[in-house]
């Protein structure tokens, strides 16, 4: 292979990361011509759809381990990926080759694509959902983008639609209030498809109601059909629709993890009740091999080492917590990166404080803040700020500059976790 000639892999990434540049454009007509020159690969298996604004990849990687537990073949397709784009499509737990990412890539892009060239997103559901029907997997569990109705996702009959939680987001795409944003999500609802959701607000809950009403789509909502308590031994119980589960475990780790997990159990006894062989047994196991990486992901113990997501105000909370709990007698030194169209200055109020330093970095994503925005703020909570603007130098010298007993906490964004994960990789090998 001559030098002039680009590894495969990496030029159809190229390609399509070139799609970008179209944006975002939110609608089905694009997704469904592709699909059908396909030949409808997303009617060859059983899916479960996944929306909301937190969670829903821990609920999707939760249940996809479930259904593996129980000897099912399972794909699982989710986004953003952390590290390299082969973990957006997973099938039983493992992200795809590069050559099936290849040849996946060829098979989407041999279809003519009409007046307009597919998106980043469309071009990668349409990949997925081949390479899955290709695989022979009989269950695939699906994560939304971003909404729900006109998400490119949005193009498969489900069994099960969950909606895991609404928060204001994406407003420029979805609207400015929690009805329009789960009007949006609620747009995953079916006709006679069961829905689960762990929406609190009554707005979402009536918005979601109405809608699974007018679909005749029967409704199960955490608080109401089914509800979970923590136990002081670190399990929790279920209250289910059919019965009690007790001494339930966490393979992921934080207390948010426990409402997830109950989503989960609820799919699992209304796809029980769809003849899906799931006995306690297998969705304990599950529940305990679930992993999902950069959420309160503990990447090494000298020192402590968190890799969190945290990319809004409700993670940024719920990271906050885990902090208070666990890491109060250790000095903390967070390394933070947030994209610009985050709530930043909230979110830096509710993870700085407590905190010994901080170090602001940005990732290589264009819609990321530049640090000099995040530095001003940070600074005026805690004096001793630092800004590093690559992740790798910010991570490396956060590390060097740690005492064993203390700890270090990259957050802000996946895209800065996923460059953290990359260079944590790269110094091992």
């Amino acid at each position: 292979m001559g030098m002039t000639q680009k590894d495969p892999y990496n030029e159809c990434l190229e390609k399509m990361y070139g799609f970008r540049r179209f944006g975002i454009i939110l609608g089905l007509s694009a997704i469904r011509n592709i699909l059908k020159a396909l030949g409808n690969p997303q009617n060859r298996f059983s899916t479960i759809h996944i929306a909301g604004t937190n969670g829903k990849g821990s609920v999707a990687a939760t249940l996809s381990a479930v259904l593996k537990s129980a000897g099912y073949r399972v794909g699982l397709f989710t986004s953003p990926h952390l590290v390299r784009f082969n973990e957006r499509i997973c099938i039983d737990s493992t992200p795809i080759s590069d050559a099936d990412v290849v040849k996946a890539f060829h098979a989407v892009q041999s279809i003519p694509m009409g007046k307009r060239e597919p998106t980043f997103f469309e071009f990668s559901t349409a990949m997925a959902l081949n390479t899955f029907a290709e695989k022979g997997v009989d269950w695939a569990v699906i994560e939304t983008g971003m909404g729900g109705r006109l998400d490119a996702t949005n193009i498969i009959r489900p069994k099960l639609s969950v909606i895991t939680n609404i928060s204001l987001e994406h407003r420029m795409y979805l609207g400015n209030t929690i009805a329009k944003i789960s009007a949006e999500k609620g747009g995953i609802i079916k006709y006679r498809v069961p829905v689960v959701t762990g929406v609190q607000q009554k707005t979402a809950i009536s918005t979601l109601e109405s809608l699974a009403a007018s679909k005749s789509a029967p409704f199960y909502r955490r608080g109401d059909a089914f509800r979970v308590r923590r136990q002081p031994d670190g399990t929790f119980t279920y209250y289910g629709m059919d019965g009690k589960w007790q001494g339930m475990k966490n393979g992921l780790i934080g207390t948010h993890q426990v409402e997830n997990a109950a989503l989960v159990l609820a799919a699992c006894e209304i796809l029980s009740r769809k003849k899906v062989d799931l006995s306690l047994p297998i969705i304990k196991k599950g529940l305990l091999n679930a992993r999902w990486p950069g959420r309160l992901e503990i990447a090494r113990s000298s020192p402590f080492l968190i890799l969190d997501g945290a990319h809004n105000f409700i993670a940024a909370r719920t990271l906050k917590k885990y902090l208070t709990d666990h890491l109060s007698d250790r000095k903390i030194t967070m390394v933070i990166g947030i994209l610009d169209d985050k709530p930043y200055q909230s979110m830096l109020q509710s993870l700085l404080p407590g905190c010994a330093r901080v170090i602001v970095t940005r990732a290589k994503i264009d819609r990321a803040l530049p640090p000099e925005s995040l530095y001003d703020i940070a600074r005026k909570i805690i004096p001793d700020t630092a800004m590093i603007p690559n992740v790798a130098d910010a991570v490396k010298f956060a590390l060097k500059t740690t005492l064993p007993k203390d700890a270090v906490v990259v957050a802000g964004s996946l895209y800065v976790v996923g460059e953290a994960k990359a260079y944590l990789e790269k110094k091992t090998r």
